[in-house]
């Protein structure tokens, strides 16, 4: 449902289910049902330094590992995606049409699984009694959070699915993330520009052997 909805698509295909880079394409459409056209160019990127997992939520159509926490893999299968997120003030980021959050101090994204507030980002000033013994302090992130955009992965949450799935800055030396996708700052920017909430941004996220699989039933360039 989600992907026959969107009208802008980023297309996410690796080799195999342990490769750490991929390729970025780029999609949009007039209405949902049209083919797609391609937008700008392809690009690296880099997902989870084991490479992906299935979603838990998508039947394996092709045999492959199944998403969790702590893993190192990036989620398989087909996510909206949500808020920005960056270090700069919002004034700052009015180029954005996605609704953005400034990371400051305090801003945290919880990965403990026995929290209530487990695959969510808070800020820990504002919480009264803190539940978790674990969290991306995502300030301290440094230059890889600078920018990024929040992937709608495992919600709600199920505990131990994997949490804290975002595009962002990284790929240097081809290094893999610890389940993000991440790319160039320039190349992230020009997605989060192009990114727009009113036409139901999507990211597909696959293997080779996947794609080939779904790509017809999915109706995928």
């Amino acid at each position: 449902p989600l992907l026959a909805s969107a009208r802008q698509l980023m297309l996410v295909v690796t080799p195999g289910w342990n490769d750490v880079q991929g390729q970025l394409r780029r999609f949009e459409r007039d209405q949902p049902g049209q083919p797609w056209r391609a937008v700008g160019d392809a690009g690296t990127i880099v997902v989870g330094r084991n490479g992906t997992a299935w979603d838990p939520l998508v039947s394996p159509v092709v045999p492959g590992p199944q998403k969790a926490e702590g893993d190192g893999r990036a989620p398989a299968g087909v996510f909206s995606l949500g808020r920005a997120f960056g270090f700069a003030p919002a004034p700052e980021a009015a180029w954005l049409k996605l609704p953005y959050l400034p990371v400051v101090e305090g801003i945290e994204c919880v990965d403990d699984p026995a929290s209530g507030v487990y695959n969510q980002i808070v800020d820990r000033r504002r919480v009264q009694a803190p539940d978790w013994t674990s969290s991306e302090k995502m300030r301290e992130v440094g230059e890889a959070y600078r920018w990024g955009v929040v992937v709608n992965y495992n919600t709600p949450a199920v505990a131990k699915r994997g949490s804290c799935i975002f595009l962002h800055i990284g790929g240097e030396g081809a290094r893999g993330t610890a389940g993000c996708t991440a790319m160039p700052a320039a190349d992230l920017r020009a997605v989060m520009q192009w990114l727009d909430p009113t036409l139901a941004p999507v990211l597909v996220q696959l293997p080779g052997a996947a794609y080939e699989r779904l790509k017809g039933e999915w109706s995928l360039p």
